[in-house]
């Protein structure tokens, strides 16, 4: 309570000092969290503790939520472990910077990899974030596509089939589904989706 009545009789430039503070320690001691929780939940050490979950064992003993102890053990691992980046470079880019441009380091090459790694170093936040979601945009605009191409391909191949015209179709697709079971194949289609959205992602990869 004498913290947070600490905090309500800060002016607005103290508070934001304070977190920026905060935050300066969380990046000094990004490194060494990360990879002494790394080894904790690499080896189930919690288990010694008593908990059966590391998420249980950070939120409980630590006070810090599992969701950012799983990104500062991936970060860990991924930079310093995996790639073998120094860790002033790392500590350099930032965590910020490192979670954004993580989850497209995870599936990259190591060419790929580097090359993020000096946009995450070069570029400002502003502008890696704007490129980020411009990529994003992107990948979603060619997933549209594919889509509409097997649109495309299945309505020519009905149409053929049935010889009429794309409103006559719709017509005797309604004919069809009228007294069709729904739920089944609504299992149907989720399943074929899934399968559609894997194989899309492995060409990609």
């Amino acid at each position: 309570m004498k913290n947070s009545k600490y905090a309500e009789n800060m002016s607005p430039d103290e508070k934001f000092s304070a977190v920026a503070n905060l935050k300066d320690q969380l990046e000094d001691n990004l490194i060494s969290l990360g990879q002494l929780l790394s080894e904790i939940k690499r080896s189930k050490l919690f288990l010694f503790k008593g908990y059966e979950k590391f998420k249980d064992f950070v939120e409980a003993e630590y006070q810090l939520s599992s969701s950012l102890a799983g990104k500062l053990v991936s970060t860990f691992d991924l930079f310093i472990e995996e790639m073998d980046i120094a860790e002033n470079e790392v500590k350099e880019i930032g965590f910020d910077r490192l979670q954004m441009i993580k989850p497209f380091m995870q599936k990259a090459d190591w060419k790929e990899r580097d090359e993020w790694v000096h946009k995450a170093e070069e570029m400002p936040t502003k502008d890696l974030r704007d490129h980020i979601k411009e990529l994003k945009k992107q990948e979603k605009e060619a997933d549209l596509d594919l889509k509409e191409v097997y649109i495309e391909q299945y309505m020519e191949k009905m149409i053929s089939w049935f010889n009429c015209s794309r409103k006559e179709l719709n017509f005797k697709l309604a004919l069809y589904f009228q007294d069709a079971d729904l739920d089944e194949i609504k299992k149907v289609v989720k399943e074929r989706q899934r399968i559609f959205e894997q194989s899309t992602q492995n060409d990609k990869e």
